[in-house]
């Protein structure tokens, strides 16, 4: 690179310059994640290539001209890591290992070797790997910093264990969760503080090295192990070290049993068994089988590169410190239009205190209402924003900085959280945090497009109004419109395309849902999962078709790309012979999860039929049924759920309503002194209330949401008592939630009001992309509060409904949002009661065009419904609703239900 220009305040310019040329995958990415994996440069993977192509590099445990040059290679690698790190030959020695975790284990392995054990203590800002030590000790402590403070004062917390088994300590040198960095004096510290017993020091320095150098010179203040990963400061290769100080080596390692290949100088099988392990260095007794060789080599190319690229490790910490000033005075400096923080952070302040660049912070609404981590995370992708969220595998700082006590953990588990589930809020609370990590090759633009992100998208610049209801909007909230049942669509197969249910066609309604709804899907053959439009858009070109004549399935690919030899379509008879499946005494049948519950499915045996679907999707799969009937494992039950709020309430009653803001638009154009509604908000009200900001928050609890149909939350004693009393859970197939998706036709037209409010050019969302069963529209001599003609379905069927009575109520954007249940009216004569279960969770997957099978670059539907109908942190569009079990209202019960496109619909608030 030459001469580095390196501002004064520590950043290095030049990356800016390098960025294209050097990191070609991270054009239109905003990569925050280097805390995780940093990426690696082009040079390097063209060097490496040049080194493998040019070189013959063989197995060094042989003699010949390759293998020999393959050993000195890595000896001279060996070598050159460990005074990167500035460590004496002499006083260490350096393993080669998978990567960190692979480091800990040797460690922890040889521990549990010794003759009497040994007992263990680390710090609460361990990684999971550290913490995983512990099931390996005869006796483990976790310590919070006041704990650390007495034990370096000279009380070990062992000193009341009568025994002299040695003790090891383990501490991270920098949180992976929050950046913060502690003492490496602690080792030596450590190690001093008791002369009853031997204690050894374990170092996580992973963390710590992707972006700051480490010091090692003075061998009699080093940890004694120090664990680190080279692709989190080089990004390739996949290649971490143990790093031992001689002095703890030979009384740690002499107790390890296994040996592998390599490691011996001799072994006996026959008649005696005695192996002599190899006595010179102690990397020769640890590095079992045959090394990783060309990740070794690779490794020489990467420093290489990184030194000519950055210089030094101190140019780099200076660079990425300045990101992180800046990325931590970005968000810390975000308020709400009533003065709260946007982000809750949890990182020190580097202003104030050593830190890594590294930001953990959770999101809030103006009202303290947590944000879904979740959603932030959809919404970061669709912008092209790599960030990571959850729990990060550090429990013990997560739980530390959110106050989670470990009975709030344990009841979050035993509610089904699990990690990488999407129910993030749990009692109230985060159950983890949004990290955002810098590295070498991150720049100023990157850091400012981060904290611009999480302006306009959480950052609520006007205050919501708490408005007590006049009589006449009162009544507007429930009045009962006129609508009828525009189209009906069932998905034969998840995550496929829909069949659209002709005009005239009574189609039949079972209490799991619409007949012939969700009964298939795609499963991975690998890990048992089923597919979905999330990971494989090209499911949407998959178009089903019933076929009752023929009784078959039809499934005809929309795509031209598929391979000469494979068919554009493929019947699945829709009978249920047993020998089309695989039989479960077989012993060959698979583990299948959908929505993350495991299942028991019915997979076909046809290679036909899956090799099919293997070929357009590009993934090896199988298809599966899920018939109803099922019991056990083959059985599902619906999650969503309305809300206590949304329960009907007297008409004399109505509680304070709050009206949401628009992030994009502070005022109404029309009046700059009103707030301006949020565009999916629901009811909405035109009067103006002046209200003190003081009173506002006293008179508000929280603002109002549609019904979450996640599945955590608090149930009173009353309801505990009732529904032990009440209906059976309703039965799904394999829909996510509930037995019917429902949306309006006002809704998507507002929805795409708002999208065309934001966009200079604005592509109408179809209603296509929500994959609802069912949808409603306003009887055609209505007319509606929205006038704007949403986009027609591709699966939509017009037909001419019956006539509407005088007068009737239009039907308002979002307004099924307030409905309890509903009746549909087959045919004119025959009525059929549904019960509202709950809105429906959105996520990405909205943003696939389902005739194309390609997503959305804009991000659109879901960056607008992030704008316009996230409540308490969530996204919904579309409501759940089933069969009501005994409908009284309706005549007989157990009678067939049947629906049919042009059904009279009669909501009921």
């Amino acid at each position: 690179m030459g001469s580095l220009h390196i501002e004064d305040n520590g950043y290095n310019a030049d990356v800016e310059r390098i960025r294209h040329e050097e990191y070609p995958m991270l054009q239109d990415s905003i990569y925050l994640d280097h805390a995780g994996t940093t990426p690696y440069p082009k040079s390097l993977m063209d060097r490496f290539a040049y080194e493998m192509t040019t070189n013959l590099f063989g197995n060094p445990h042989s003699a010949s001209a390759s293998s020999q040059l393959s050993t000195n290679r890595i000896q001279d690698i060996r070598l050159r890591a460990l005074q990167f790190f500035n460590a004496d030959p002499n006083d260490f020695d350096l393993v080669f290992v998978a990567n960190a975790t692979a480091g800990i284990k040797l460690v922890a392995d040889a521990m549990r070797c010794l003759p009497k054990g040994f007992h263990y203590a680390y710090h609460q800002a361990s990684h999971t790997s550290l913490v995983g030590v512990r099931e390996e000790a005869t006796n483990s402590l976790c310590l919070d910093d006041q704990q650390m403070e007495d034990w370096l004062s000279g009380s070990c917390p062992f000193n009341n264990i009568a025994d002299e088994k040695p003790v090891l300590f383990a501490y991270p040198g920098q949180s992976n969760m929050d950046g913060r960095r502690f003492p490496l004096s602690w080792s030596s510290r450590v190690r001093q503080s008791s002369s009853q017993r031997k204690i050894y020091t374990l170092l996580d320095a992973a963390a710590l090295v992707s972006s700051s150098p480490l010091d090692l010179s003075d061998s009699t203040t080093a940890p004694d192990f120090t664990v680190l990963s080279f692709y989190k400061i080089f990004g390739f290769p996949d290649l971490g070290a143990l790093i031992v100080r001689k002095d703890s080596a030979q009384d740690v390692f002499s107790s390890r049993k296994y040996f592998g290949g390599g490691t011996v100088d001799m072994v006996v099988c026959l008649k005696e068994q005695w192996h002599a392990p190899k006595d010179g260095f102690l990397h020769e007794r640890l590095e079992d089988g045959t090394l990783p060789i060309h990740s070794i080599i690779a490794l020489d190319v990467a420093m290489d590169v990184h030194q000519r690229l950055y210089g030094s490790m101190a140019r780099v910490a200076g660079h990425t410190g300045f990101l992180a000033r800046r990325l931590y005075r970005g968000l810390k400096g975000l308020r709400h239009a009533n003065g709260e923080r946007v982000c809750e952070v949890y990182s020190p302040d580097p202003e104030a205190e050593e830190t890594g660049p590294t930001v953990a912070f959770n999101i809030k609404d103006s009202h303290g209402t947590w944000i879904s981590l979740a959603e932030v995370e959809k919404l970061a992708t669709l912008k092209g924003i790599h960030i990571r969220t959850g729990g990060v595998c550090n429990p013990g700082g997560i739980a530390s900085a959110l106050g989670l006590q470990p009975w709030e953990m344990k009841q979050n588990f035993r509610s089904g959280f699990r990690c990488g589930t999407d129910n993030d809020i749990m009692g109230g609370k985060p159950t983890g945090v949004v990290r955002a990590s810098l590295g070498a090759m991150s720049t100023i633009a990157d850091v400012d497009a981060f904290v611009q992100f999480v302006e306009e998208f959480y950052r609520e610049t006007a205050v919501p109004t708490p408005i007590s209801p006049s009589p006449e909007t009162a009544k507007s909230t429930r009045d009962v419109p006129r609508l009828v049942l525009k189209s009906i669509t069932v998905y034969p197969i998840k995550s496929c395309a829909g069949f659209p249910v002709p005009a005239g066609v009574d189609w039949e309604v079972r209490p799991e849902g619409l007949a012939w709804d969700r009964e298939w899907c795609l499963i991975h053959r690998g890990s048992g999962q089923a597919l979905s439009q999330k990971r494989y858009p090209r499911m949407a070109l998959l178009r089903p078709t019933l076929d009752f004549n023929s009784g078959q399935l039809i499934i005809t690919y929309a795509g031209s790309d598929l391979p000469s030899d494979t068919p554009k379509s493929i019947s699945v008879p829709l009978s249920k012979n047993p020998k089309m499946f695989v039989s479960n005494k077989s012993g060959m049948g698979m583990a299948s999860r959908v929505c993350g519950e495991e299942i028991t499915a019915q997979t076909y045996v046809s290679e036909e039929i899956n090799g099919f679907f293997s070929a357009v999707l590009g993934v090896s799969c199988v298809l599966a049924r899920f018939p109803p009937g099922g019991q056990g494992k083959s059985q599902r039950h619906a999650k969503a759920h309305l809300q206590k709020h949304q329960q009907q309430q007297p008409q004399s009653s109505h509680p304070p309503l709050l009206v949401p803001v628009c992030n994009k638009k502070p005022t109404n154009p029309t009046n700059p002194t009103k707030p301006a509604t949020m565009p999916g908000a629901f009811p909405s009200f035109d009067a103006e209330v002046e209200v003190g900001m003081s009173e506002v928050m006293a008179e508000v609890e929280t603002p109002p949401s549609p019904p979450d149909s996640d599945t955590e939350r608090s149930v009173t004693k009353e309801e505990e008592a009732a529904q032990a009393q009440g209906p059976k859970p309703r039965k799904i197939l394999l829909s996510n939630e509930s037995p019917i998706l429902a949306i309006t036709t006002t809704s998507v037209d507002a929805l795409n009001q708002a999208i065309a409010s934001t966009s200079p050019f604005p592509e109408p969302v179809s209603e296509a992309v929500f994959r609802a069963n069912l949808i409603f529209a306003p009887s055609p001599s209505t007319s509606t509060s929205c006038t704007s003609p949403s986009s027609p379905s591709p699966t939509s069927t017009t037909t001419t409904p019956p006539p509407s009575p005088p007068e009737p109520t239009t039907l308002k954007p979002y307004q099924e949002d307030t409905w309890s249940s509903l009746h549909i009216v087959n045919g004119g004569t025959q009525k059929h009661g549904f019960q509202m279960l709950g809105s429906c969770r959105r996520c990405h997957m909205v943003c696939t065009d389902q005739s194309t099978g390609v997503k959305v670059k804009s991000g659109e539907p879901f960056v607008t419904l992030s704008k316009t109908r996230r409540f308490e942190g969530k996204v919904f569009f579309g409501v759940h609703m089933g069969l009501v079990d005994d409908d009284k209202d309706c005549g007989e019960a157990g009678k067939v239900v049947k629906v049919r496109v042009g059904d009279l619909v009669v909501p009921r608030v």
